[in-house]
């Protein structure tokens, strides 16, 4: 069946009568009743940078639960309850969600709109292919939320799509955009002046989630221990990692705390490497409502956790403030 045929399915048998969803997940999760604006996002990150601008004028619920492959993600049949209701669907687009935005496209009411983040500030001229995405696939890598010069133009995208649907509101939305901006740019001023300490900037990661930023802030990206099809690698593909490890005397290499990476592990004893396993991609630290749990504390950790385990010191990300623009309502699932 096709993607859009499951969500043809998925939305009949929704509209036979399924029960709300719960602010823990988004299967439970109810669509605003206080006409506030009704926004569905996404992974983690882009629900917090949503939350942030939208503040406390609009309603905004995650639809893939932290913790989750979000390349592999599946929705509930429930989620095309919220996907029905809502006013604004945010995704990262870039092919990362597709069963999401078919889902969505089968469900969303009249005057609804569909905006994906990724494509819409990613000229398809400087689309990346590479270890976990190769071109021969026809889908990009999408992980641009990592590098914060994407970020904040994820921001601007964002801010003007809520003007667009809530005109009253418009002044607060670009409000809280600016104040967004803002700390990225102090993000991006303290990951600049910290990444000068690393004696090499080479980075193994077990998720292929870097490569927007290795390109924007001059990292050398070697690899991805997860391929393609999200399995573990071939011994053949191991036994090509440790050579280049080797080769490239990389101090740390960095794993997930979502996805442990037994591959990583063996691959650290191989090549004499630290295998550092608290990485993250789109899982935000802290529990949600806390400050930590958003988009600047996600970065701030990983951005330190990468500096720290190839030799460089975080003076300037450890002064570097974690915090909320507007109050974080968002639904996240967990």
């Amino acid at each position: 069946m096709s993607t859009l045929s499951r969500a043809i399915a998925i939305a009949l048998v929704a509209g036979m009568g399924l029960a709300h969803l719960s602010a823990c997940s988004s299967d439970d999760a109810s669509p605003t009743a206080d006409g506030k604006l009704l926004v569905a996002t996404t992974v983690a990150p882009i629900t917090s940078i949503t939350a942030n601008i939208a503040g406390d004028r609009a309603s905004v619920q995650g639809i893939v639960p932290e913790g989750t492959n979000s390349h592999t993600f599946e929705p509930a049949p429930k989620v095309a309850q919220l996907l029905s209701k809502a006013d604004l669907v945010l995704i990262n687009g870039l092919k990362l969600e597709d069963p999401t935005k078919g889902l969505a496209e089968a469900n969303m009411k009249d005057g609804a709109k569909l905006v994906e983040l990724g494509t819409e500030v990613l000229p398809e001229e400087d689309y990346l292919y590479d270890f976990s995405f190769p071109k021969a696939d026809g889908k990009p890598n999408p992980h641009l939320w990592t590098d914060p010069t994407y970020a904040k133009k994820y921001g601007d995208v964002i801010a003007a799509s809520l003007s667009e649907a809530d005109p009253k509101n418009a002044d607060y939305y670009r409000a809280n955009n600016k104040k967004f901006a803002a700390q990225t740019d102090q993000l991006i001023s303290a990951l600049r002046s910290d990444q000068k300490s690393v004696p090499r900037r080479v980075l193994l990661t077990y998720h292929d989630a870097y490569a927007y930023f290795g390109k924007t802030f001059d990292w050398k990206i070697i690899g991805a221990v997860q391929p393609k099809n999200f399995e573990d690698p071939t011994p053949q593909e191991v036994a090509r990692i440790i050579d280049q490890v080797k080769a490239e005397k990389v101090p740390t290499i960095f794993g997930s705390e979502v996805f442990p990476s037994g591959v990583l592990a063996e691959i650290g004893r191989a090549t004499g490497a630290r295998y550092e396993d608290t990485l993250r991609d789109d899982d935000l630290p802290g529990e949600p409502g806390s400050a930590e749990h958003s988009w600047l504390g996600l970065m701030a950790y990983d951005y330190k956790t990468m500096i720290t385990g190839l030799g460089g010191q975080t003076n300037a990300l450890d002064k570097f403030t974690v915090a909320n623009v507007a109050p974080d309502e968002a639904v996240y699932p967990q």
